[in-house]
């Protein structure tokens, strides 16, 4: 190899070492961004929580504590349940208690945690044709029945559909096989249904939080509430990753701890409409 060669030869070489690091570094710097567009989760949440305006305010502050973002899918309890039964999402936050239990003891999340409460109302026309007004919902359910008044339900298998299906059981009514024409199924969000009961002046359960966030209320006035049996409690879960490797249950795990202490309980009770606290902490009992 002559002179001429050899320069030719090195040069080459150190010019396939320079393109190899710069595709290198090229490589480590796409993924900088790619990590960092990972560092989200999907949220299956009660409509309640999305409607009320809460998750407005409380995901600002998770993600400004932990760069973490939140895709809410807000539907019904069930819903939100089923999502998490089929992998479709990281964290569960919803409100039917016996059937968040169910959901854990199936498998499909470790530990279910309390977050917050708020209650139920029912809500109906201010002359209130059935009478129902007052603090006992079981009288106030009798009546509403028996007057056969209008009655929104949300029957979308969401939490305050199992309440108020609770409910009505416990005013003796089984409402599958006695409900009216009046009994209407609107198989929709609580916004929504109470969009109906506005327009058709109907009665309707709601909880608090929505009701206080509902602008188009017409005729419509709270008129039964303070009941023990209005209870309405929230709790939050990890879908399992045992389950679903893809799940990014770290993530999860880091809003779970977030909502459950001193700061995430503080967002939840700092928010209020008109003066007025939607939901009330209680991760701690």
């Amino acid at each position: 190899m002559d002179m001429k060669q050899w320069v030719r030869r090195r040069s080459w070489s150190h010019g396939a070492a320079l393109w190899a690091s710069l595709a290198i570094a090229a490589i480590a710097t796409l993924a900088v961004p790619a990590q960092a567009q990972d560092k989200s989760i999907v949220m299956a949440s009660t409509t309640s929580t999305e409607q009320s305006g809460l998750f407005g305010h409380l995901l600002p502050a998770f993600k400004a504590a932990t760069g973490i973002d939140i895709r809410v899918v807000a539907v019904g309890t069930g819903q939100a349940l089923d999502m998490g039964r089929r992998g479709d999402a990281d964290v569960v936050f919803v409100h039917d208690t016996a059937a968040e239990q169910k959901f854990v003891a199936e498998g499909f999340a470790t530990k279910r945690l309390p977050v917050m409460y708020n209650d139920f109302v029912v809500v109906g026309p201010a002359a209130d044709p059935a009478h129902a007004k007052g603090h006992d919902i079981v009288a106030a359910l009798t009546k509403i029945h028996a007057a056969n008044a209008p009655f929104v339900s949300r029957a979308d298998k969401s939490g305050t559909h199992a309440a108020e299906l609770r409910l009505w059981k416990a005013a003796g009514i089984d409402i599958a096989k006695v409900k009216t024409a009046n009994y209407k199924e609107c198989g929709c969000g609580m916004g929504p249904a109470l969009n109906i009961a506005s327009s058709s002046g109907a009665y309707a359960m709601t909880d608090r939080g929505t009701w206080l966030s509902f602008k188009n209320r017409g005729d419509l006035t709270i008129l039964v509430e303070g009941d023990k049996r209005l209870f309405n409690q929230y709790g939050v879960m990890v879908v399992n990753p045992a389950k679903f490797p893809h799940v990014k249950s770290a993530l999860a795990q880091q809003f779970v701890d977030w909502v459950v202490s001193p700061a995430g309980q503080k967002a939840i009770a700092d928010y209020k409409i008109g003066g007025e606290q939607l939901f009330f902490p209680n991760a701690n009992g």
